[in-house]
C-alpha cells in the first residue's frame, strides 16, 4: 500500500477529519466518476456552488448508508435548480448559468452513484 501526503487548507482538513478512515474509498469513487481524459478543474464556480458545498458537508459528517439514501439538497438549492431548468427551457441560459446547471448535473451524478452503493450496502446486510 502506498502513502500519499496532500497539502490542503485548514478548512478542508477540518471537514475531512471525520471521514479520515473513508478517504481512500471517497477518492476511489471520485476517480471512477472522472473520465480519464477530462481535465480536473474545480473552479471557484463549482467550489462556491451551494449544492456542491451541501454535498461535501453532508459527506464530511460521516453519514450512514440510510442517511445517504435519504439525502436531498436544501429547498433553496432545489428551487435554484428548477429556476435554471425553467429558464433553460424557455429563454436559454447565460454562460455562467449554463456552468451552474452543469455543476448541478455533476453533483446529481455523484449523488446517484453514492445512493446506489449505499443501497447495495444496505441490501447486503
Amino acid at each position: 500500500m502506498t502513502t500519499i501526503t496532500l497539502e490542503v487548507s485548514d478548512e478542508l482538513a477540518a471537514r475531512l477529519a471525520p471521514m479520515r478512515e473513508h478517504l481512500p474509498k471517497l477518492l476511489s469513487i471520485a476517480l471512477d466518476l472522472l473520465p480519464a481524459n477530462a481535465p480536473l478543474a474545480v473552479s471557484g464556480q463549482e467550489a462556491a456552488h451551494p449544492a456542491f458545498n451541501e454535498m461535501i458537508d453532508f459527506l464530511a459528517s460521516g453519514p450512514t448508508p440510510e442517511q445517504i439514501v435519504a439525502f436531498k439538497v436544501s429547498p433553496a438549492t432545489q428551487a435554484r435548480l428548477e429556476e435554471l431548468l425553467d429558464k433553460n427551457a424557455e429563454e436559454g441560459l447565460t454562460d455562467e448559468e449554463a456552468t451552474e446547471l452543469d455543476v448541478f448535473g455533476q453533483i446529481n451524478h455523484i449523488l446517484v452513484l453514492l445512493k446506489v452503493r449505499a443501497r447495495a450496502s444496505l441490501s447486503a446486510n
